[in-house]
């Protein structure tokens, strides 16, 4: 065998790259050491006091409970992370108490755990606090239904909400001690990813720091607005955070106006920048007058313009608080929110697909669990819960993910199973496994199954006493409900194994149409703060677009292989964005309007590429002419318009 040979051998024996990626630990994503502590003792004090009080049922329920919370425990406001772990484990409770009552029940069992599968399902799409409250709801009710509960009913769901209030508690702890409120940081972080965008304008780098710019907006808001949802703007100290972080907007439309124009800003403009985010993280005020160079064309005075207003705002100790734009809309209270989002539910033919989905595959595994004589366990139906989960990525990847991590975990519990007997050293082992959890669980999917499987054997031990023997037959059970997923919940659902991203990037191009037209209307011209929510709309679509990409291209052949064709149009569709914005920037500041001819002409060529990507499943390039002045302002939009097009566009 010649050298090449072995070596297209070697390639052919080698695991696709969709599998490495999953396998490979995100060394970047540093370790919670808090974390880590507080999962330690949240899960073993509780069997402490369990095997003190001569109730070690008691102690392992409680742990579950806390261990909901723990894996729950993902935001950094504390307002969201009392949300984050308050909520779901009433859920929680809920779902321990509907599987408890119809524990051993045969079909009434299967019947009741695919209904809370509908319903888990369903409220996964409303957000992040209502997803983890779906899967704590079905979570629980399979365990409930699988595992002996103490008597009277009520007993576990009790025990289970102490052990998620005792999380929370020991999250509290660290709140009267912390020096910066975490949505002031994350404004401050905002202000530092403006200032490298800027420095960054006009080089190959822009593109990148536009992106952590839009992140770093989204993860503001989402912080500012959830607290203020709370205390609807009364909060003096959250009206001027939002107040600074409006006032950056301006900078970052001020930024494509200058990158478009290929101009490099001095470096006294990004230091200023910086100079802001320091102020607005130690909450400075009354700052000096900012000294900056002149102006010399439309697009550095708008980023001086920008500048300057952002700098009286971020100076100002008190803020009108009925002056205030959030930009993306006040929030409603809490009433209205949750009947708007129970509407969208039941409504939604994504959601309805969603929990059926979820609901087929529970029915299957409980089918399996209760109907058939075979030594089957609760754990079938576990692994169809956490598999099945919209939030994880892809269904097939967590599928041989969640394999391996289990593989991992069985090698890890069937020592401490075998060796350990059930009694006091239980405690030191749950203190080093529960520590694994928000140590692994930073590394990726599989190593957080490898860490959450040997705890939730020990803890399954104590309410059943089987011992080493639970290993294979939950391996055996992890590999059935993969199946059932890949089956029942990925190959009968063609959306689930179809490129996803061009009908939402179709959206996408539709919306920055009829943002073209809004944002040149003469009529509409002074509604800046319309402008500003339609676009930031668009940039929250294009993040939605990206999720979508990065989740393909977890999948195996060929989906993987289609997604990775539509980056170059994903790129050429936020240019499109960003030379519009820096078009309406510079008339703005002295440019003169575009025709209205030019910009029906540029709309109709953006709705013609929408059209074109949702009727087509290749991408076929079109050369297009856009007539226009050369020098005008609409020049680099029609450029880019004309290079998506030429991208992607419906076949001959």
């Amino acid at each position: 065998m010649t050298g090449t040979e072995a070596a297209s051998g070697r390639r052919r024996a080698a695991p696709p790259p969709w599998l490495l990626s999953g396998l490979r630990p995100q060394s970047s994503t540093p370790i919670a050491w808090a974390a880590v502590v507080r999962a330690a003792v949240s899960l073993a004090v509780p069997l402490a006091v369990g095997f003190a009080l001569d109730r070690p049922a008691y102690g392992a329920l409680v742990s579950m409970g806390a261990l909901s919370g723990v894996i729950g425990d993902t935001a950094d406001a504390y307002r969201m992370r009392i949300l984050n772990i308050a909520v779901p484990q009433l859920f929680g409770a809920l779902g321990i108490m509907l599987g408890t009552l119809v524990y051993g029940t045969g079909w009434a069992a299967v019947a009741a755990l695919t209904l809370v599968g509908l319903v888990s399902g369903m409220m996964s799409t409303i957000g992040a606090v209502a997803s983890v409250s779906g899967l704590l709801l079905l979570l629980n009710a399979v365990v409930g239904a699988g595992l002996p509960m103490p008597q009277p009913w009520w007993v576990a769901p009790l025990l289970l909400t102490v052990g998620g209030l005792f999380v929370l508690a020991l999250t509290l702890l660290a709140w009267p001690l912390r020096r910066k409120l975490p949505e002031r940081v994350a404004v401050a972080g905002t202000y530092l990813a403006v200032a490298d965008l800027l420095a960054a304008a006009g080089s190959d780098a822009y593109e990148e720091r536009r992106h952590a710019v839009t992140q770093s907006l989204n993860t503001s808001y989402d912080l500012i607005l959830a607290r203020r949802a709370r205390y609807h703007g009364r909060s003096n100290a959250m009206v001027r955070l939002l107040a600074q972080l409006n006032v950056v907007i301006p900078l970052v439309e001020a930024a494509p106006a200058v990158h478009v124009r290929r101009l490099t800003l001095p470096d006294e403009i990004p230091a200023a920048v910086r100079e802001l985010a320091a102020a607005v993280e130690e909450s400075r005020t009354g700052g000096p007058e900012l000294t900056l160079p002149a102006p010399d064309s439309p697009a550095t005075r708008a980023v001086d313009s920008a500048l300057r207003h952002a700098a009286v705002v971020v100076h100002e100790a008190d803020p009108d608080p009925y002056n205030v734009d959030d930009r993306l809309g006040r929030p409603a209270v809490l009433g209205v929110r949750i009947r708007r989002a129970a509407r969208d539910v039941l409504l939604s033919g994504a959601s309805w697909r969603y929990g059926l989905r979820l609901a087929l595959c529970i029915g299957l595994a409980q089918a399996l669990t209760s109907l058939i004589p075979v030594p089957r366990s609760y754990w079938v139906a576990l692994t169809v819960t956490f598999v099945l989960k919209p939030d994880f990525g892809s269904v097939f990847s967590r599928a041989v993910l969640r394999s391996v991590g289990t593989a991992a975990g069985l090698v890890i519990a069937a020592p401490v199973l075998a060796a350990v007997p059930i009694g006091w050293w239980d405690v030191p082992v749950m203190v080093v496994l529960a520590a694994l959890i928000p140590a692994l669980t930073a590394k990726g999917y599989a190593f957080q199954t490898a860490a959450i499987t040997p705890v939730i054997l020990l803890l399954s031990d104590l309410l059943n006493h089987q011992g080493f023997h639970l290993v294979w037959p939950r391996f055996l059970d992890s590999l059935i409900g993969c199946a059932i997923v890949l089956v029942a919940g990925y190959l009968l659902w063609p959306e689930s194994w179809h490129v996803r991203i061009g009908h939402r990037l179709a959206d996408a191009v539709t919306d920055i149409a009829d943002y073209v037209a809004y944002a040149f209307d003469p009529g509409r011209s002074g509604d800046h703060a319309e402008r500003v929510r339609a676009r930031r709309r668009i940039y929250r679509d294009l993040s939605v677009v990206r999720s979508e990409f990065q989740r393909a291209l977890t999948e195996p052949p060929p989906v993987g292989t289609r997604a990775a064709a539509w980056w170059p149009l994903v790129v050429a569709v936020e240019r499109i964005v960003d030379a519009t914005t820096a078009a309406r920037v510079r008339v703005n500041h002295g440019a003169p309007e575009p025709p209205p001819g030019e910009v029906a002409e540029v709309r109709r060529q953006l709705r013609e590429l929408a059209d074109g990507i949702r009727t087509s499943e290749v991408l076929v390039g079109v050369r297009t002419e856009l007539p226009g002045d050369e020098e005008g302002v609409l020049a680099p939009l029609r450029q880019e318009v004309a290079a998506a097009r030429a991208i992607a566009s419906p076949q001959p």
